[in-house]
């Protein structure tokens, strides 16, 4: 087949390459952009004389390459909306541009102001240059000379169709081609020197070699873009604390390392040093964002640190973590040739069907030996201590949207030899890396409006806090703390003293609802009061097990509490001797001041060989709060013949006065009887009347069920995901004792997360006891509406009902009575 060839714009440089090729990517490096536009100029003036589309793709602060008036359109592009953002964005204009198009881009050294790196230049390009190829069309790139390592231009040059040098003696333009993609001459390689619209080889080698020499010590910078800004920033340690010159460069390195939310960033300026973002670098592997994990983690010590009245370092545990750069996420699926695929997920129609097959993906692939290095030094580091790797991603523990449980994090026990603890080491990264496709997190993210949000996802690597017991190493206890307290049982409890929901073990038992298991709730200003006042509720509600990590058998596993060789600490002693709740008061609230927001912690609890308890910090976010209410609503008596249910106490969510047009009821009794795989699809059917609800928000809806909602245990529930319940306006877990079925108050959990964020109201259910009566007659005369809604699961029709009620019906709670009714106002 014959070749189609295009022109330059010169005659010249056209003599000199045989022409372009319809496919080609020119890449000019060059030592000024206005040598660049020189022959840019013609290449857009010829092809818009030959009716070709001329696309101007423009990102950089400079002037542009080219006037508006040479081109058939300008796009103007955000490259500090981020690498993902950024490519997305081309790309689509790319394929709605069609074949044939030709362009020209501003140089990409500017995407350098915006990223910091030169690995994200080079994955840009490696991941744009084969698609304009493939659409045909022919796209004029610059590099600035001394701007990017040898890397990145071995990348660039891998790539590209045609690489040209382009230097300027004293005026005169010198054409270097370096790479012709299937082309060559007698003189195609040799610099050329510019003359008017003439370019004439240099073919007298004393004329070459001056020409050489004047070009000696102008080599390629080797060092990537990142070190050499961390380099001139360690030289700044020097410099004043309030120097212009240091404070220009915290706030660079903050919105460099740290992402893009202002309020967080705000207070990284207030409580991060020079010193602190330097820390960070030292163990960053890869460039990029450390994510919103790491960052809260961070900046709770560095807030806490600033207390110097608490004398916190006497208190805490030094973090020892490491973090896996945002960067390197993305770097994994370019270098893995995923990207089509992964830009196809990112589309709306692709969005979900794409999800598993790159899931799968990100599970099988490889890193690169530099990677793998880094990886194996900071496993030495470690020794043979366990470690945990945790998701970091841009979005997770921010403002608003806590991904709480979206993204999973691995234990590595790190048994073995060197090369065995690198397997397991590589598996972890790739299993939370796989996560970010989750239809869990998916969902998530399309009903919090974050789809189209770029979610990279970084690592948090740290080792377990704890001590070995025999072969076992686990912390004495672990929780979760909050400062804002909604689940006040009892009206003198205060909700601004804070909670914890802790356990013996490592931390799993208390950020999860745990089949069959219970932490110990405790509200900081009364720490010995319990939820559970009745001696029989006392045993039923309590932990039984603890997860710990077994070093012969290189796992974690769960063992009842019995078994462990000793306990390590009674929480019962801990909470009522020494200043343990104290401490964890002033914590929680030291850190809600600094937010000006309540917060979420997870935490350890170790002690030293002196006995000397020791707290690491090892996660602090904003707690989602959205829609909890402190305020007093008048409740009174609830309506002879007009109340659904009345209770006291037991529900989370704050006061609240909210209509309710519509109850979907699972029937305990007749649920118990089900069997096993008909109670997963009364969790479907569930889930299908959510869809159908949340097409309906004007009509609140209350959900009522046996036991737990969201339990993956169908004996203790009904095993809904939480997207099969998103809908829904309130929630009601109700007891069943003859089958077993009880709520569980998750206050602190991921499932309670979920809740607050979605504005759920939470409310458990105990009929029979003092100050709970649930009236069913107000659902059962009502007509069931399931048939109508799904006419294929009406055989169910005597399990589940959806019913709506007469106008007027409303949800009240109040926090200080900690009374809540369902009632016909």
């Amino acid at each position: 087949m014959a070749v189609r060839t295009v022109s330059t714009g010169l005659a010249s440089l056209d003599a000199i390459l045989g022409g372009l090729r319809i496919g080609d990517n020119v890449v000019w490096r060059v030592e000024a952009i206005d040598d660049y536009r020189a022959f840019v100029a013609p290449f857009a003036a010829g092809a818009r004389a030959a009716g070709r589309r001329v696309v101007y793709i423009r990102f950089a602060p400079r002037p542009p390459v080219v006037d508006a008036e040479a081109v058939s359109v300008v796009h103007n592009l955000d490259a500090f909306r981020g690498f993902e953002s950024f490519t997305v964005r081309l790309h689509e204009i790319i394929r709605h541009e069609g074949p044939e198009t030709f362009y020209v881009f501003d140089c990409l050294s500017d995407l350098l102001d915006a990223w910091a790196t030169d690995a994200m230049v080079g994955n840009f390009f490696r991941v744009t240059c084969p698609y304009l190829f493939e659409l045909r069309t022919v796209a004029y790139f610059a590099l600035e000379r001394d701007r990017h390592s040898t890397a990145t231009v071995d990348r660039v040059r891998a790539t590209t169709q045609l690489l040209i040098d382009l230097h300027n003696e004293g005026g005169t333009r010198y054409v270097h081609p370096l790479k012709v993609w299937q082309r060559s001459s007698p003189t195609m390689f040799l610099p050329h020197r510019q003359e008017g619209e003439r370019l004439t080889p240099i073919t007298v080698s004393a004329e070459a070699t001056k020409l050489s020499a004047r070009r000696s010590g102008r080599a390629e910078r080797r060092m990537d873009a990142w070190e050499a800004l961390f380099l001139r920033a360690a030289a700044l340690r020097a410099a004043r604390a309030d120097a212009p010159e240091r404070r220009a460069m915290v706030e660079q390195l903050c919105r460099l390392l740290l992402g893009r939310d202002e309020r967080i960033l705000a207070l990284a300026r207030r409580y991060f040093t020079l010193d602190d973002l330097l820390d960070i670098e030292e163990r960053l592997i890869g460039t990029g964002f450390i994510g919103g994990k790491a960052v809260g983690m961070l900046l709770a010590r560095a807030i806490l640190r600033a207390d110097r009245e608490a004398r916190w370092s006497e208190r805490l545990e030094p973090h020892d973590s490491f973090f896996i750069g945002a960067d390197l996420f993305h770097s994994y699926i370019v270098d893995n040739g995923w990207w089509p695929l992964f830009m196809w997920q990112r589309s709306d129609a692709g969005y979900l069907p794409g999800a598993a097959e790159l899931r799968e993906l990100l599970l099988h692939g490889t890193f690169p030996e530099p990677i793998l290095r880094e990886f194996q030094k900071m496993l030495e580091h470690f020794g043979q201590y366990p470690i945990i790797v945790r998701s970091s991603s841009l979005l997770e523990d921010g403002f608003g949207n806590a991904f709480a449980g979206k993204y999973d994090s691995f234990f590595c026990v790190n048994q073995g030899s060197p090369e065995e603890r690198l397997v397991q080491l590589l598996d972890a990264v790739k299993r939370v890396y796989a996560s970010t496709l989750s239809e869990e997190a998916l969902q998530y993210r399309l009903q919090r409006g974050l789809a189209r949000q770029e979610e990279q996802m970084a690592l948090l690597v740290q080792r377990v806090a704890g001590a070995y017991q025999g072969k076992h190493f686990f912390p004495p206890f672990a929780g979760v703390g909050l400062s804002y307290n909604t689940f006040v049982w009892r009206h003198d409890i205060d909700p601004h003293a804070g909670m914890l929901r802790l356990v013996v073990g490592l931390g799993t038992r208390a950020v999860d609802r745990v089949e069959g298991d219970y932490p110990r709730i405790v509200s900081l200003d009364k720490p010995l009061l319990q939820p559970h006042g009745d001696p029989e509720e006392r045993k039923r509600f309590t932990q039984r097990d603890a997860d710990v990590l077994d070093v012969a058998q290189n796992t974690a596993l769960t063992l009842p509490l019995t078994e462990l060789k000793a306990t390590p600490v009674s929480l019962e002693n801990l909470l009522a001797e020494g200043d343990f709740p104290a401490m964890m008061r002033r914590m929680l609230g030291t850190l809600e001041r600094a937010y000006e927001y309540p917060v979420d912690i997870e935490f350890t609890g170790t002690f030293a060989s002196d006995a000397k308890l020791y707290v690491n910090l090892i996660q602090c976010r904003p707690l989602q709060t959205r829609g909890i209410q402190s305020r007093r609503v008048e409740i009174g008596a609830p309506p002879e013949g007009r109340t659904l249910f009345s209770s006291t106490g037991r529900f989370m969510g704050g006061s609240i006065v909210q209509p309710i047009a519509r109850v979907i009821a699972v029937d305990p009794e007749r649920y118990t009887g089900l069997s096993l795989s008909d109670k997963y699809e009364v969790a479907r059917i569930v889930g299908r009347l959510n869809r159908c609800v949340k097409n309906e928000p004007e009509r609140r809806t209350l959900l009522m069920g046996p036991g737990r909602w969201g339990t993956s245990t169908p004996r203790l529930g009904v095993p809904v995901r939480f997207a099969e319940i998103n809908g829904m306006a309130a929630i009601a877990e109700v007891a069943f004792p003859a089958g077993g079925l009880f709520p569980e108050l998750s206050f602190g959990t991921h499932f309670f997360q979920d809740l607050v964020e979605s504005s759920i109201f939470y409310l458990a259910l105990h009929p029979g006891r003092a100050g709970c009566r649930i009236h069913d007659e107000l659902v059962d005369r009502n007509e069931n509406l399931l048939a109508q809604w799904l006419p294929d699961d009406a055989p169910f029709a005597r399990v589940l009902r959806v019913v709506d009620l007469a106008q007027g019906f409303r949800l009240m709670a109040d926090i200080v009575s900690q009374e809540v009714v369902c009632c016909l106002a």
